[in-house]
């Protein structure tokens, strides 16, 4: 017997598996797996592990073997907490490239890449989902002991439940109620939602049979005519729609909520309450999508289609209302038709509310939107429709290159130029463009490249014959492109004919537009009131205590804020140096264009889009359909109002001060302007009649301006390429920053020093400075960059990248780095 029972122990197996953990170390650990979980284990599954002295966090099987680790005793996997993989092969592959390529740890990636309410972790907060109305009597022990808690304590910690239930292994429960909607999971449970249940009604099957129902409708009426009214409101719904909600009864009927209450006591309606999706949308069964293309459109598709055959990534260069997106729909129909998945890119949560609206059209239920304004819940909800493949086409922000696609056959970058797809703040510093790419290859899918103005790398690119191009040069519609007038601020302001910050040829233009019925758009690239504060006697201008900028002035909180970490204080009556009253603000945002428009315009619906009023979720969408419903005359905006919207009756735009733009101290300044300019001036005049774009600068002679009137983009690419090439800097050349942060300005000169020193022993040249950037002290932390320059040939930038970091690890092992971060950004722009 006791042979029998050795052979038995022997052919077990025991299994080890390397993880993912949400955490920036630089090599993955590896765990053992209890015998009874080895069917349960398998790769891209969740699993519950211990990480130091007592933290748990959720990790991702990366690999499954027979190895122990050698120079560590294994710890016990505590938990399996999924029946299938939430994360694919593809993705780890993905994970792994953005690691490599942009110099950062795979667990950073992995943090980025999952919504927090799949990565459970010790310190997770868990809150009640107050908008669900929990049956406590159908929860088992341990959910009743937690919701009971929760009551009390309105926010606690995986730890704290821990401790409540005496076990360690909470997350399955947790798992359990977060997919029954009674919990939320949150790294931050800061703001929630609206409910995700809707009350659906019905009428009894006993009045399907029309007797029943004539017998039904005297005794009503009689007694209950408000009850008869509500009744009959259902009868006429229920003949077009399958689904009637409470609410829609409640309109219908004019009836009132008791008399619909009283229908269901007496069971002549029936109520279900029914989970509906966060992603809410309404089924439209009329959708349009008979839109015709014109004959440019036309040859434009069928030279993307060819290209496409050959190439993996074209880029279309068309003028600003072009109708590239309307390319884009016919690309994404045949895809569709195709069975693949497409991946539509924005570059700003602005325009994904917006286009969104458009494509709902032509896709309806078959669009699914992601972005950081969801909450987790509706992430993981997005996330698991992609995984299924119930979503066919996914429109988002650049966090959407992560989602779980198993069939992808296009990604569409729309507005490829912009700097909001590179992530600057944490790691990995990814630019979405450029990672798409990557992704695509991975999928054998296409990448279309969009874009009024596109960056030089993809111009160059593509007339270096590496991308396919497409070019559209005309207007939808035969609408004219809109005319530029530069009006100089010094000279109006020498006549003493500007009033406030806004000229005479501005003002005019506003007065006009406003007489037309027309709509307005007016851009300064600042938020707040005044970005400086200053004491007319000494020059004092407060500065923030933990960077080293000055505050800028919010005339909507009365406070002086810093606009880098968040830091506020009251702002003084009395100059705090000299004891001075003569305190003045200098400079203008946002805030005090609006506020003097009202004074100068009280007529005019004048409304802000900035990152102050679109911090809340739907703010934004408000924002955009009043503009649309034109409930809003004057819209006055920082760069969110340059990227691709799209209104009828905007027909003047007026650019407040274009040298914040043009006089930028980085070698894109030329290019960004003249971007940002056309960008903005491409929101007049799309539909019928030709726009006026007013652009007030200091000085109207610049090439730029030039430029943007002509609207010749092959100019300025071949006068700016001519200098990039000369001072080595991309396209021609790679950029990889490494920013050396300390809380010692001393000890910080010390150590960048000497990394760039050994830097230098083994790149020579190619490592410049280290220099202190614009802004030297970020959250009090003192910062140096180094830049490193590569050629495009005679280097092998995987073997310099493989060198870097092998400097950086031997740097950060010496007693000379203590306390000191250093923080690599692979093509810093």
């Amino acid at each position: 017997m006791l042979e029998f029972a050795e052979i038995e122990h022997t052919d077990r197996k025991t299994l080890f598996v390397e993880v993912i953990l949400p955490l920036s170390i630089s090599k993955n650990y590896t765990y053992r797996v209890p015998f009874e979980m080895n069917n349960a284990i398998a790769v891209g599954k969740r699993v519950v592990v211990q990480f130091g002295k007592s933290k748990l966090y959720t990790a991702i099987v990366k690999e499954i073997s027979l190895l122990a680790p050698e120079k560590y005793e294994a710890k016990y996997i505590i938990e399996v907490l999924d029946d299938r993989p939430v994360v694919t092969s593809h993705q780890l592959h993905f994970w792994h490239w953005i690691a490599d390529y942009y110099l950062c740890n795979v667990g950073e990636v992995m943090n980025a890449a999952l919504p927090a309410a799949l990565k459970l972790a010790s310190e997770t907060r868990i809150a009640l989902n107050k908008e669900f109305d929990i049956d406590r009597a159908t929860l088992h022990d341990k959910e009743f002991l937690i919701v009971e808690a929760l009551d009390i304590q309105p926010e606690l910690t995986i730890s704290d439940i821990a401790k409540l239930l005496g076990q360690k292994t909470v997350m399955p429960i947790l798992k359990q109620m977060f997919e029954k909607n009674l919990i939320h999971i949150s790294e931050e449970v800061s703001e929630r939602y609206k409910p995700r249940k809707r009350t659906f009604i019905t009428i009894n099957p006993v009045y399907n049979n029309p007797e029943n129902l004539r017998e039904l409708f005297p005794i009503l009426e009689k007694r209950a005519p408000k009850q008869a009214d509500a009744l009959l409101a259902y009868i006429k719904l229920s003949r077009t729609q399958k689904a009637i909600t409470k609410n829609e009864l409640i309109e219908e009927s004019g009836a009132g909520e008791s008399s619909i209450k009283s229908l269901i006591e007496k069971e002549i309606l029936l109520a279900v309450e029914k989970n509906v999706s966060r992603l809410h949308f309404e089924e439209n069964a009329d959708a349009v999508t008979n839109f015709e293309l014109n004959e440019q459109q036309t040859e434009v598709l069928e030279s993307i289609r060819m290209q496409f055959k050959e190439k993996d990534v074209t880029l279309l260069h068309g003028v600003t209302s072009s109708g590239k997106t309307q390319l884009y729909i016919r690309l994404i129909e045949e895809m569709m038709r195709n069975n693949k998945q497409v991946l539509y890119l924005l570059p700003e949560i602005a325009l994904t509310t917006h286009i969104i609206e458009r494509l709902r059209i032509y896709f309806g239920a078959d669009i699914g939107v992601y972005h950081s304004r969801f909450n987790d819940n509706e992430r993981v909800e997005v996330w698991q429709k992609v995984l299924n493949n119930d979503y066919k086409v996914i429109l988002g922000a650049r966090s959407s290159l992560f989602l779980p696609f198993n069939n992808l056959g296009l990604i569409v970058v729309d507005e490829e130029h912009e700097t909001s797809y590179k992530q600057f703040d944490p790691a990995p510093r990814y630019n979405a463009r450029d990672a798409a790419i990557f992704l695509a290859n991975m999928h054998q899918a296409k990448v279309l490249l969009g874009s009024a103005t596109p960056s030089f790398e993809s111009y160059h690119n593509a007339k270096t014959n590496k991308y396919g191009f497409a070019e559209l040069t005309e207007r939808f519609g035969g609408v004219q492109l809109p005319d530029v007038e530069v009006v100089s601020i010094a000279t109006e302001t020498k006549q003493k004919t500007i009033q406030s910050h806004f000229t005479s040829v501005l003002m005019a233009g506003i007065t006009e537009a406003l007489a037309n019925k027309e709509q307005v758009i007016l851009f300064q690239n600042r938020r707040g009131y005044a970005p400086v504060l200053m004491c007319k006697i000494c020059a004092y201008t407060p500065k923030c205590i933990n960077c080293d900028v000055s505050l800028t002035y919010h005339k909507s909180s009365g406070k002086l804020h810093c606009h880098y970490c968040g830091y506020k204080e009251d702002s003084p009556s009395i100059c705090p140096a000299c004891g001075s009253t003569h305190l003045e603000y200098k400079g203008f945002g946002t805030e005090k264009i609006e506020d003097e428009l009202s004074l100068l315009l009280p007529e005019a619906r004048i409304a802000r889009m900035d990152l102050d009023t679109t911090r809340s979720r739907n703010s934004l969408q408000t924002i955009l359909n009043d503009l649309e419903e034109k409930k809003i005359d004057i819209l006055v905006g920082t760069q969110m109002v340059a990227k691709g919207l799209d209104f009828s009756d905007v027909t003047l735009i007026g650019i407040i001060n274009a040298d914040s733009l043009l006089k930028f101290p980085d070698y894109r300044a030329n290019e960004r302007s003249f971007q940002m300019l056309a960008q903005v001036s491409g929101r007049a005049g799309r539909r019928g009649k030709q726009g006026k774009v007013v652009i007030q600068t200091y000085d109207p002679f610049h090439r730029i301006i030039k430029q943007v009137i002509a609207n010749d983009y092959s100019d300025l690419y071949h006068t700016e390429m001519a200098e990039r090439k000369s001072f080595k800097y991309p396209p021609f050349y790679r950029i990889i920053n490494l920013d050396i942060k300390h809380q010692n300005p001393e000890v910080l000169y010390n150590q960048s020093a000497y990394l760039a020193n050994e830097l230098r022993k083994h790149f020579g040249e190619r490592v410049i400075g280290p220099e202190a950037p614009l802004i030297s002290r970020i959250r009090n932390y003192y910062i140096k960059s180094i830049m490193l320059k590569f050629e495009k040939d005679g280097i092998s930038i995987v073997k310099a990248k493989a060198i870097l970091k092998d400097v950086i690890v031997q740097f950060q092992t010496t007693k000379l780095s203590k306390g000191c971060i250093v923080q690599p950004d692979v093509d810093p722009y």
